[in-house]
């Protein structure tokens, strides 16, 4: 078999391949033979050693893996050989909030899914949604789950319910995929005139463009009569805008990935988040739990990631680079063939 490894800092130059036996279970642990992957900002992070969580010198990056299970060990119950699952991006957080001794996450300080065979704890895998092929199930791990909890969290987002997310990264298009299924009004942010067409494709209500409109919170609350939206899904910052955008009483889901960029860094004053009037969540991707329930949900309705691109498993330096570019919409995706 073989793996991709990772020597952080070092860009693509730190990226190379492997061969190794393949692995077998131990106790509690099945053998996953990955069939699909996905690439996104963090891998970026990640790749460039900016991330947030510290990375381990060696580690197989890539925390979103899909496959099939080839072997479990003793005690599995969960799952068994020929089982479609996909794997948690942070396999020690079954369920509850996040804390700090369920950080170990896939690709940066434990071993990750850019391999052929991945050994995982029966219970860091979920099955993946009948309807979905490989390469499709292989967006959600990250992306999907992240929305799941930025919409989740809180208040129950009710119909007629008003979301503002900011870009259209890979996480504000499953936010506006989720949100619509849970019949709000979506309001989305995006930096071209193509981009906004595609996102009212997919059923965006409002879309702002930010270069055209860099105060784009007055056009939030103009589109919202003054009163500012229900909740606001925050991946990208200014959270000094996103303040500015809710609703009193609302709620702000700030995406872990805020932290990776320079608005991140942007200073808030305490002010602003009192007279805000709102909650703010901090979101760090999901637990088992969230991905269990977002499953359901996407089984029920039938719903499908929104793709860009798909690279051979031999290409991954060639999805890096596309994905640094930024030209895509959507998920960038490694298929095994």
């Amino acid at each position: 078999m073989k793996s991709y490894h990772l020597d952080p800092g070092h860009g693509l130059d730190g990226l190379t391949i492997r061969e190794h036996d393949v692995p077998e279970p131990g106790r509690r642990q099945v053998v996953v033979k990955v069939h699909a992957n996905s690439l996104g900002f963090r891998d970026l992070m990640v790749l460039a050693n900016k991330y947030v969580l510290p990375i381990t010198p060696g580690v197989i990056p890539g925390c979103e893996g899909v496959g099939e299970v080839v072997a479990v060990g003793p005690d599995v119950s969960q799952v068994k050989p020929g089982d479609r699952v996909a794997a948690t991006v942070f396999p020690r957080w079954l369920d509850g909030p996040f804390r700090r001794e369920n950080a170990a996450q896939l690709g940066t300080m434990i071993d990750g899914m850019l391999t052929e065979y991945a050994v995982l704890d029966e219970d860091g895998v979920v099955p993946i949604p009948s309807h979905l092929s490989y390469e499709e199930a292989a967006a959600f791990p990250l992306a999907a789950v992240t929305a799941w909890n930025a919409l989740t969290i809180g208040n129950p987002l009710r119909p007629g319910a008003s979301v503002l997310t900011l870009g259209s990264g890979a996480v504000s298009l499953f936010v506006l995929q989720l949100a619509k299924l849970a019949g709000a009004r979506v309001i989305i942010t995006t930096s071209s005139a193509a981009k906004a067409e595609r996102l009212r494709e997919l059923g965006a209500d409002e879309v702002i463009d930010y270069r055209e409109t860099p105060a784009w919170d007055e056009a939030v609350r103009d589109l919202t009569g003054g009163v500012g939206v229900d909740r606001v899904v925050d991946p990208a910052g200014p959270l000094a805008m996103s303040l500015k955008s809710v609703a009193p009483t609302g709620e702000i889901a700030l995406v872990g990935s805020w932290l990776s960029g320079e608005a991140g860094a942007t200073p808030v004053a305490p002010s602003a988040i009192f007279m805000a009037g709102s909650s703010i969540h901090r979101i760090a991707t999901g637990s088992r739990a969230h991905y269990l329930d977002l499953n359901r949900a996407v089984e029920a309705h039938r719903l499908r990631p929104v793709i860009d691109r798909v690279f051979p498993f031999e290409k991954v330096a060639d999805a890096y680079e596309y994905c640094t570019s930024g030209a895509g919409f959507g998920k960038i995706i490694i298929t095994h063939g």
